[in-house]
């Protein structure tokens, strides 16, 4: 009998992650550089204590207009800090999860990754891009069983 895969194996271990007060334009042009769109906030320790997500940053974008009509000081916005704009309640996973679990989470909560926590550590992310680079990998169409 065939076991199905688990998060350990799909997962980025140690991913690019960022502190609560970093400058959200530094962390902005980081995940542009890198090209990733979720960035895990951890504390000291690798406690997650957030995630910046690129509609995170995409909202943020929008304070200078909200500024503008509600006469909010420019310095102000200038000195946003992921904390003032990353999503704060995150949803996880275990390392030992089932792929099947794992997806069906990020289905359910339309979510496009996960941190992956293990006593209470930031110990990697899956996204849905290892989802579904999973569920067809080895096929040429036809996706077969996931083993």
């Amino acid at each position: 009998m065939a076991t199905e895969t688990i998060v350990k194996h799909l997962m980025t271990e140690n991913p690019l992650t960022a502190g609560p007060d970093m400058p959200l334009r530094q962390a902005a042009s980081l995940m542009r550089d890198r090209k990733i769109r979720h960035l895990p906030v951890v504390e000291e320790g690798g406690r997650l204590v957030g995630i910046l997500t690129d509609r995170d940053v995409r909202h943020a974008a929008f304070v200078p207009a909200l500024a503008e009509r509600l006469t909010w000081e420019l310095r102000r916005m200038k000195s946003l800090r992921v904390r003032d704009v990353m999503t704060w309640s995150v949803v996880t996973t275990h390392p030992a999860a089932t792929l099947t679990q794992a997806g069906m989470t990020m289905f359910q909560r339309r979510i496009g990754s996960l941190p992956v926590v293990e006593n209470g550590r930031l110990v990697g992310i899956l996204t849905e891009t290892d989802v579904l680079g999973a569920l067809t990998a080895g096929t040429e169409g036809d996706p077969g069983p996931l083993v």
